[in-house]
């Protein structure tokens, strides 16, 4: 940890909380009436042959169920670890989280994008959608 965000951290901890707490609100406010509705999402249905090769596919589930089966070409970060591994992401094309239903993956896509990765999106229905709806499976 570099010094500059040790100073960085320890003035946000000496920072009242009230405070604190009123610049995140803020910051989260203005992220989320920014974003257009459907901003940070794709369908299965959007999934075709055509776009395939440009998408990074990212696996947010448990390490078991990752094992047990996944989108070909996905890499693993289990939904948790996401804000912490961003420079594992790209930060270039489209990368796609996903985990079972999207719920989980969403809540990783949220803080990728509050931390500056708007090329993250999460997979609406996730696994079990793509399994389902997908337009292209290979």
């Amino acid at each position: 940890m570099t010094l500059t965000r040790l100073a960085q951290i320890t003035a946000l901890a000496l920072m009242p909380a009230p405070l604190w707490a009123e610049d995140l609100t803020d910051a989260v406010t203005g992220y989320i009436e920014f974003e257009p509705y459907d901003s940070g999402i794709i369908l299965p249905e959007q999934l075709t042959e055509e776009v395939w090769g440009d998408i990074t596919f990212v696996d947010t589930r448990s390490a078991d169920q990752f094992e047990a089966g996944t989108i070909p070409g996905a890499r693993h970060i289990e939904w948790r670890a996401v804000p912490g591994r961003l420079d594992d992401l790209p930060e270039a094309g489209k990368v796609v989280l996903f985990c079972n239903t999207g719920s989980l993956s969403a809540q990783a896509v949220f803080a990728a994008r509050l931390l500056g990765r708007d090329n993250v999106v999460v997979l609406q229905s996730g696994f079990l959608g793509w399994q389902e709806t997908a337009a292209y499976r290979p």
